[in-house]
């Protein structure tokens, strides 16, 4: 990684991200910046946070002081940056707790709080309609 694709003030710039999927053949995106409202987004700042933050690979402050590019990295996605272990631990608490809501939101998704879903609706429709017009050609 060359400089101008690290950011100053944490992670990768749209170039950097670029740069790292040609060689890697990998999708990185931009980190959630905003309020995690969507099961996706949830998912992906929950991991990240966790991953990172659960056990931090390093010290969150250098020795002149300043943050470190893991601590920067939480401003990327929108956090505070921490300064002291026990920041980084509350920041894998935060994870842990999208993760939690994004495994019920795919739940509820998946049950749809036991009503049917307007595909399974159209499925039974199409289903009635085609065996209406299997009876209809026994008849005749």
């Amino acid at each position: 990684m060359t400089k101008k694709d690290k950011n100053p003030k944490g992670g990768l710039t749209a170039e950097g991200r670029r740069s790292y999927n040609r060689k890697e053949g990998s999708h990185l995106k931009a980190g959630v910046t905003g309020a995690a409202d969507t099961p996706e987004k949830m998912k992906r700042k929950g991991s990240f946070l966790r991953r990172h933050f659960a056990n931090p690979r390093g010290p969150m402050v250098g020795d002149n002081g300043k943050p470190t590019r893991l601590a920067l990295s939480a401003h990327a996605w929108g956090e505070p940056v921490p300064k002291t272990a026990a920041a980084a631990r509350k920041l894998a608490k935060k994870g842990e707790t999208l993760l939690k809501k994004y495994h019920a939101a795919k739940d509820k998704k998946a049950t749809n709080g036991g009503k049917p879903t307007k595909a399974s609706k159209a499925k039974k429709k199409t289903a009635k309609k085609k065996t209406t017009k299997k009876t209809a050609k026994k008849k005749s």
